[in-house]
C-alpha cells in the first residue's frame, strides 16, 4: 500500500547505545525509525526523506520509504531468506527437527508466492522445495533435474519480499494457510503449532539480521489451535490384552520365516519396560542384565529413530543418537520384571544378535524399520482382538504399549517420581499426560471422604 500521509520528525540522540542517532518519521500513522552512528549521516538521511515529500513521492506503508529510496535498497525475498535460515539451523538440528523445518518452510514459501506466468504444477513446486531446496547440500551445491531447476527458478522470481510480512494482514494470511491440508481439510493442531513455531523462529532470525526492528508476528492477533497432551484411555491395553497381543505377534509371518517371532522381544520391551520404540530398536546385548531369577536391568544410552536418509548426516535411514531430551552421554537404568527377562533370554537363544550386538534386526541384519514393526503389529491386532476392538483405538500403534506400561505402573500405586525416572519423563509431564488413565482414583477419593464424614455422624 502507498500513502502520502507522512510526517518527518527531527534527529534524536541516544545517550548510551550505539548507533547513537535516530531518524524518526511516520507513514499513515505507523512510526518508522532508522539509526546511524553519526549526526551527519542521520541529517543526510532525514534530508532525503524531506526531499521525497517535497517532490510528492508516495511512501510505502510497510517499509516506510519513498520509491526513490526503496529502489536503492536491495530487497530480500522470503525464499532467499529461508535458504539462509535453513543453512543456519541445519547443522545443529536433529533429523526429525530438520524434517519439520523443511515442511514448515515449504508451507510458508508456497503461501508467499505471487501470481506470475508459467507457474509449475503444485505437486512439482512442493517436490522441488521439499526434496531439493530446503535440504543440505542446497540447490546451488548440486546438479538439479531440469524440471526441479525450472521450478526453483520460478520460485525465486515469484517469491514475495521478506518485508511483505510487515503487514499484519499478510502475515495472518500465511498463518491461516497452516490450518489446511493439501486436500482442503483441517490440519492437525500439532502440525499447525509446529509450523507456526518454525515461522516465528525464522522471523526472530530476520530480526537478528536487521531485516525487521521486531518480529512482525507480535502484531498479529491469531489464535493458536489447542493441542491435547493427554493420553486417550481408550488406547491403553490391560495386562490380559497386552499378553494376547504379544502372543499374536509370534504368529505373524509364519514360524519358519520368523517375521513376527523376532519382534516379540521388541514389543515386550515397550510394554514391560515402557521403552519408546526408538529406544527398543537401539538395544544391544551389553545393555542387559538378565539374571536366572528375579528382576533384571536395561541400561539405555542410545536411540535409533527412523527419520529418512535425507535428514541424517550419515545418509542412513536411522539416526544414531543419545536419549530423548537428555545430554548425549546420559544413561537411564530401567528395572525389568522376570516376564521380560524370560522373553529376552529366549530371543537371544533363538536369534542371537546383529554383528554390532543389537538385539533386534531385520532379516538382512539391518536396523528394524518402523514400517516393518508397524505392519507386524497391525496383523497381530487382527489375530488377537475381536473385530470391534480392532476397529477401536485400543493399542492401535506400537507406541501405545508404552502408554499401557506407564498407566499400569501408576494404577499399581508406584510413586510417580519412580515412574517418571523409568520412563524418562518429568513428573509434571507424566501426570499431565496420564491423568485420564488413572482408573479407580475416584473410588479411593470417595471412600476417604465418606470415612471422614462418618466420623461426625
Amino acid at each position: 500500500m502507498k500513502s502520502l500521509d507522512v510526517k518527518i520528525w527531527g534527529v534524536r540522540k541516544r545517550p548510551t547505545k550505539r548507533p547513537a542517532y535516530d531518524v524518526r518519521w511516520s507513514v499513515a500513522g505507523n512510526v518508522m525509525s532508522e539509526s546511524f552512528r553519526t549526526k551527519a549521516l542521520a541529517d543526510h538521511y532525514r534530508a532525503k526523506l524531506l526531499r521525497a515529500t517535497r517532490d510528492g513521492e508516495e511512501f510505502d506503508d510497510v517499509t516506510g520509504l519513498p520509491q526513490s529510496m526503496a529502489d536503492s535498497r536491495p530487497t530480500v525475498t522470503w525464499y532467499a531468506f529461508a535458504l539462509r535460515y535453513l543453512a543456519m539451523k541445519w547443522p545443529h538440528a536433529a533429523p526429525n527437527t530438520r524434517d519439520g523445518i523443511n515442511e514448515s518452510l515449504t508451507s510458508v514459501t508456497l503461501a508467499m508466492l505471487e501470481e506470475r506466468p508459467g507457474r509449475p504444477a503444485e505437486a512439482v513446486l512442493r517436490k522441488a522445495l521439499r526434496n531439493w531446496a530446503f535440504v543440505l547440500p542446497g540447490p546451488d551445491d548440486r546438479e538439479l533435474p531440469k524440471d526441479v531447476a525450472n521450478a526453483l527458478h520460478w520460485v525465486s522470481k515469484a517469491s514475495q519480499p521478506l518485508n511483505y510480512l510487515g503487514d499484519p494482514v499478510r502475515a495472518r494470511a500465511v498463518l491461516d494457510s497452516f490450518k489446511l491440508r493439501l486436500d482442503g481439510k483441517a490440519a492437525a493442531a500439532e502440525t499447525v503449532r509446529r509450523k507456526r513455531r518454525t515461522f516465528v523462529n525464522a522471523l526472530h532470525y530476520a530480526v537478528d539480521l536487521g531485516e525487521f526492528k521486531e518480529n512482525p508476528l507480535t502484531a498479529v492477533r491469531w489464535q493458536k489451535p489447542k493441542v491435547s497432551r493427554e493420553v486417550d484411555p481408550r488406547v491403553v491395553a490391560n495386562p490380559q490384552q497386552a499378553r494376547a497381543l504379544l502372543c499374536a505377534v509370534s504368529y505373524v509371518g509364519g514360524y519358519k520365516r520368523s517375521r513376527g517371532r523376532r519382534l516379540v522381544g521388541l514389543f515386550a520391551c515397550m510394554y514391560f519396560a515402557g521403552l519408546r520404540p526408538a529406544e527398543a530398536v537401539g538395544l544391544a546385548e551389553p545393555d542387559l542384565v538378565l539374571p536366572d531369577v528375579g528382576w533384571g536391568t536395561i541400561t539405555l544410552h542410545r536411540t535409533r529413530p527412523s527419520v529418512g536418509r535425507q535428514w541424517t548426516d550419515s545418509g542412513e535411514s536411522h539416526d544414531d543418537r543419545g536419549l530423548k531430551n537428555r545430554p548425549a552421554e546420559d544413561v537411564r537404568r530401567v528395572p525389568i520384571p522376570s516376564q521380560l527377562v524370560a522373553v529376552l533370554r529366549e530371543h537371544l537363544d533363538t536369534f542371537g544378535t546383529a554383528a554390532d550386538g543389537r538385539l533386534f534386526y531385520s532379516e538382512g541384519g539391518g536396523v528394524v524399520a518402523s514400517s516393518t514393526y508397524s505392519r507386524a503389529w497391525q496383523e497381530a491386532r487382527e489375530l488377537a482382538l475381536p473385530p470391534a476392538a480392532v476397529a477401536s483405538p485400543l493399542a492401535r500403534r506400537p507406541y501405545d504399549l508404552r502408554h499401557s506400561a506407564l498407566s499400569t505402573w501408576l494404577n499399581a500405586g508406584v510413586d510417580p517420581t519412580e515412574v517418571a525416572e523409568r520412563a524418562g519423563n518429568s513428573v509434571e509431564v507424566l501426570l499431565g499426560r496420564y491423568a485420564k488413565c488413572l482408573d479407580g482414583r475416584q473410588e479411593v477419593a470417595n471412600r476417604r471422604i465418606e470415612d471422614l464424614l462418618s466420623e461426625y455422624e
